[in-house]
């Protein structure tokens, strides 16, 4: 495929592209196992065949029908676009209006192999966050964005559009639902078997809401996290020696490697996957690598020593690095670490998202899709002894959070010691970073403002950052309380931390925290640039779901609430309605995450 023009002529049939298959060189996505029926395998194909005319399906028919016998889902890799896939500036993309340009800019964004987690199932992020369920509903929907005018609204159900419909020039452009399955069918078991099935998707958060800004989004919200954490546990400003271990370098987790060296502390991450460790090493994210304890723990050791300022990353798995921290501990007495959490996918813990220790990594893959139950049983066993090992070391002046991965819940479910005595459902022996660090931030009103100039010039992005580093400043010194001046220099630090990381990724982005104070003025200020041909084309300004009242999600988000609505789902969708009829261009309603 040769041109954006090209892509969003709808799918190409006559003739129909090459099946290339899964191409080598690039991850993929583990191998899942819905446990479909010959009943619900068929209802699979059908539905899969819905997209295409009659003459086509009958050679698609068999091709469709192995995808889903080899890898649990058909993700019509025949269709995958041969044209790079990245987020091409917006005035390249033939459309009729600049919102549905912009919008197709940051689809295709979040499809670059250079952001993807997994590019080819079309997963960006969390080993199973889905931009679609397959490659049929790439091609129609760049093909409506391109028809689409400022009287119509395209319509987006779990991967699938279903169209457009007429609208006003002041309602959405795009309408998002993902992974609205009726409560009493919303659990792990039922939501693989309708994904297989193509009828529900889950789009993580931004995902399948055509947001994703690259792991910066993460390390911004680490980098807050471990330096309040800081704040809070150690009594401590500089982080100038401290040790913080975690583990997972894919689609978000990699951000941990990047906020480790910003905040100024050592960061020891641990990760199986070599493909995913060495992609944020060449990246320039993460300074060392290796694959021996021994020479991890002797590196660990100078470097806290030293107070040297370090990213390394751990080729292992991190139950092993937990254990070995407490073989030197309890055989030198020297505790090695101070702050510790895990960014392992555990919403996901048995299709991916945690390796157990007993396994290689190719080891692991095999048996996951060969005897799912066997590999739970490895995967829990592992929980057990991380949370083992991390209680042992908790006896010490050494502080654990759980990052809002559902680590602690999984843990929970599989007998590991995390109870809390006396304490709520959403509560554990160790904290959720909300309900002891972040959530204090959110009740100031802060929450993520994060941008993309979709002229795709870095220029255009280095003028946003001075911009919302001078409004910033201003609101300082207008004069504001402690909290909030706090929360403004830690920003202020974050931008100019961010433009001398080379935190982009993919699209032209930053974020950071503010109130509805700095946001309301930064947009103006990006208005008023845009208008004056400052910057040269328009920015998207998009929120997450770290936003006051932005998800309901009682082991994360919504942690911290103890007037018993930690379980109710009202106010993100009325987030989300609210934003629809109040000018949103785009808006989207997500469900599932464990």
């Amino acid at each position: 495929m040769s041109s954006l023009q090209a892509l969003c002529s709808g799918l190409p049939l006559r003739p129909l592209p090459e099946n290339r298959g899964r191409w080598a060189g690039v991850p993929h996505a583990p191998v899942r196992t819905p446990g479909l029926s010959p009943a619900e395998e068929q209802l699979a194909l059908r539905n899969a065949l819905r997209y295409f005319p009659p003459d086509v399906q009958e050679l698609l028919a068999p091709e469709f029908a192995q995808e889903l016998r080899l890898y649990g889902h058909i993700y019509m890799y025949r269709f995958c676009p041969t044209m790079k896939m990245r987020a091409y500036p917006i005035e390249q993309y033939p459309c009729r209006t600049r919102a549905a340009a912009a919008i197709m800019h940051m689809v295709m964004n979040n499809l670059d192999p250079a952001v993807a987690q997994f590019p080819q199932e079309l997963v960006t992020y969390g080993g199973n966050g889905q931009v679609f369920s397959n490659w049929a509903q790439f091609w129609l929907t760049m093909s409506y964005l391109s028809q689409m005018t400022e009287e119509q609204t395209l319509v987006m159900y779990s991967g699938h559009p279903l169209g457009l419909f007429p609208s006003t020039p002041w309602a959405p452009r795009l309408v998002i639902t993902n992974g609205m399955v009726i409560p009493n069918y919303s659990s792990r078991t039922e939501y693989e078997k309708l994904f297989a099935m193509g009828v529900t998707m889950y789009g993580q958060m931004t995902a399948g809401s055509y947001c994703y800004i690259g792991p910066q989004g993460i390390v911004h919200g680490t980098v807050l996290t471990v330096l309040n954490a800081g704040r809070r546990y150690l009594g401590v400003k500089d982080l100038t020696g401290k040790v913080f271990v975690t583990s997972g370098l894919g689609g978000m987790s990699g951000a941990q490697a990047k906020a480790a060296v910003i905040v100024g502390c050592i960061g020891v991450i641990a990760e199986v996957d070599k493909a995913a460790l060495m992609k944020r090493h060449e990246q320039g994210w993460l300074m060392e690598v290796t694959s021996s304890l021994d020479h991890c723990i002797e590196r660990l050791r100078e470097a806290r020593k030293r107070k040297e300022v370090l990213s390394l990353g751990y080729h292992g798995n991190v139950v092993d690095l937990w254990e070995r921290l407490v073989h030197e501990l309890d055989t030198t007495g020297e505790l090695l670490v101070d702050l510790g959490s895990d960014q392992t996918s555990c919403h996901n813990p048995f299709n991916g998202g945690y390796y157990p220790v007993q396994l290689g990594f190719a080891e692991a893959q095999s048996l996951m899709a060969s005897d799912p139950a066997a590999f739970k049983g490895l995967v829990q066993e592992s929980l057990r002894r991380q949370v083992s090992a991390i209680n042992r070391l908790a006896k010490e002046n050494f502080f654990f959070w759980d990052y809002g991965n559902a680590f602690l819940l999984e843990a929970q479910r599989a007998g590991a010691d995390v109870e809390k005595k006396d304490a709520s459902k959403t509560e554990f022996r160790y904290p959720s970073y909300v309900q002891h660090i972040m959530g204090d931030i959110f009740s100031l009103g802060f929450g993520p403002f994060r941008w993309v100039c979709t002229s795709g010039d870095p220029q255009d992005l280095a003028v946003t950052d001075e911009l919302a580093t001078c409004v910033l400043e201003k609101a300082i010194a207008d004069g504001v309380n402690p909290a909030v001046k706090l929360q403004y220099m830690d920003n202020i630090r974050w931008i100019r931390e961010a433009a001398k990381h080379r935190l982009v990724v993919g699209s032209q982005a930053r974020i950071l925290y503010s109130d509805q104070k700095g946001r309301v003025a930064i947009a103006v200020a990006f208005n008023q640039a845009i208008a004056r041909g400052e910057i040269k084309a328009p920015v998207v300004l998009s929120r997450d779901h770290h936003d006051v009242s932005g998800t309901d999600s009682p082991f994360r988000e919504t942690s911290n609430i103890y007037d018993g609505s930690a379980f109710c789902a009202d106010m993100a969708v009325q987030n989300f309605a609210g934003d629809a009829f109040r000018g949103a261009t785009w808006v989207a309603l997500h469900n599932g995450g464990g």
